[in-house]
């Protein structure tokens, strides 16, 4: 059996990572910077090697990235269900904050709310909540 941990490149991992948890609510667990490793060069010192972080109760890993320019893509998206009506649209509107809704959240034909934003880091997320039981598809 696996286990799935989304991981985040990032220019700057520790606000990414602040944003998530002001949108969401969570902690960052640990950081480990280039500088806690013998030998880095200088201008890695301050550079977020692995920063672990809970957000909506969800694991995350996150890593500025060193070696190359980072490149958004759409192949991949983020989705958080959550119980209540309340949560999603409070996640919703958070993380909508300073980046693009693509679709808003609203009732979907399954019996959830549902919405798309891609946040102002260029992270794509699907927000919904569980389906009504009598609704589910």
């Amino acid at each position: 059996m696996a286990k799935l941990t989304t991981y985040i490149f990032s220019e700057d991992a520790r606000s990414q990572a602040e944003f998530y948890i002001k949108a969401l609510g969570g902690e960052i667990r640990s950081v480990t910077t280039y500088g806690d490793i013998p030998g880095t060069k200088e201008e890695l010192r301050d550079k977020i090697i692995n920063l672990s972080f809970v957000a909506a109760g969800v694991h995350f890993l996150m890593s500025d990235f060193v070696y190359d320019s980072l490149r958004y893509g759409n192949s991949t998206t983020l989705m958080l269900e959550f119980e209540s009506e309340q949560e999603a649209r409070r996640a919703f509107a958070n993380l909508a904050v300073d980046g693009k809704v693509k679709l808003p959240l609203e009732p979907a034909f399954w019996g959830a709310l549902f919405g798309e934003i891609e946040d102002k880091y260029g992270i794509q997320w699907m927000i919904t909540t569980e389906p009504k039981a009598n609704q589910a598809p």
